[in-house]
């Protein structure tokens, strides 16, 4: 037995079954799937084509195409591209916007040490303002030369 390549390869399936695969193929691989929820699976690929399994499984250089596209592009649809690098920058603001609000709470929390202690000063000033207004002294009048007349 030999082995194929990939330009040896014929579809073993009528014109229209392959136009229809071919077909199914590109809406797939460009993100515009009528029939299925657009995953580059082989299962997608038949289904959304409306043929069978094993119809698709015949049409040999379409699934020689496929393989050589998911290999060379991996298996992400451009939807779940834009969704992936949607998601990335989410996660990177998100980062971000945590880190500030670290910093922030801390910032806070220096600032409500730095007010509790001025309000315990304020409050020592004040008791210690009482205290000395109860304890009236009468100033003594300054000495000097006295004036004469």
């Amino acid at each position: 037995m030999t082995e194929r390549t990939e330009g040896d390869l014929e579809d073993q399936v009528s014109p229209k079954t392959a136009a229809a695969l071919r077909a199914a193929m590109y809406r797939l691989l460009e993100g515009r799937p009528l029939r299925t929820d657009g995953r580059l699976t082989k299962e997608n690929l038949y289904k959304e084509a409306q043929v069978s399994r094993a119809t698709m499984n015949r049409a040999h250089a379409t699934l020689a195409e496929w393989d050589a596209h998911l290999a060379a592009h991996g298996k992400t649809t451009p939807g779940e591209a834009k969704r992936d690098a949607a998601i990335a920058d989410l996660k990177k603001r998100l980062t971000k916007k945590t880190k500030e609000c670290t910093l922030l709470e801390r910032k806070l929390k220096a600032t409500h040490t730095a007010i509790a202690a001025l309000f315990h000063d304020n409050e020592a000033l004040r008791q210690q303002l009482d205290k000395d207004a109860a304890t009236a002294v009468t100033p003594i009048r300054p000495r000097g030369p006295r004036k004469r007349h």
